[in-house]
């Protein structure tokens, strides 16, 4: 069984730049507050509000770097709240998803779809994917030992040569097994 590392993912935000600077200001950029394990993804400084029909959740965080669409991932538990019924998905499929508004300190952005609960996903390094027999596109089983351990499956697995190999599950799917960022679980091999 080959372990890797998880990563708890918050409820977030992707903005396009076209976005940022309606949220943000004319000519904005977005603030790198801290770097995340995959090359080249931050947590921004930048934070917003999302609406939904029957509530609101406020201060967001942005992710960066601006992305072609924008894309709100939550929780099971953060749909409830805004009255949502957002499908499980496959980060970038977002069509046929429900939209929100997104509230920022210059403006808001209403979206007539982009809010998904993202897919369980392990983010690959190619030569790791190799040495398992995985390739992109791949659905695996994870094991989750420890007092509320189980099963994940229907992992999706995604490969490039720029990940730092790294399980993406949301706070719901953490809280259920009692997983924190950094533990370990293990794919299971057929």
């Amino acid at each position: 069984m080959k372990t890797v590392p998880v990563g708890v993912s918050n409820r977030h935000v992707h903005l396009s730049q076209e976005h940022i600077q309606v949220l943000f200001g004319e000519g904005y950029n977005l603030t790198q507050a801290k770097m995340l394990a995959q090359p080249g993804q931050f947590a921004s400084g930048e934070f917003v509000n999302l609406v939904g029909s029957k509530g609101t959740i406020e201060g967001v965080r942005v992710l960066g770097p601006a992305r072609k669409d924008t894309q709100v991932e939550l929780a099971v538990t953060d749909s409830y709240k805004l009255g949502l019924k957002p499908p499980v998905r496959d980060s970038g499929d977002l069509k046929g998803s429900p939209g929100l508004t997104i509230t920022g300190p210059c403006g808001a952005v209403t979206l007539a779809e982009g809010a998904i609960i993202a897919a369980r996903h392990i983010h690959m390094h190619s030569a790791d994917a190799e040495g398992l027999s995985l390739k992109n596109g791949d659905r695996a089983k994870v094991q989750v030992n420890g007092p509320r351990g189980g099963v994940f499956d229907e992992v999706l697995i995604r490969v490039s040569d720029s990940f730092v190999t790294e399980m993406h599950i949301d706070t719901d799917e953490a809280n259920a097994f009692g997983l924190a960022n950094g533990q370990l679980v293990g794919i299971i091999l057929k």
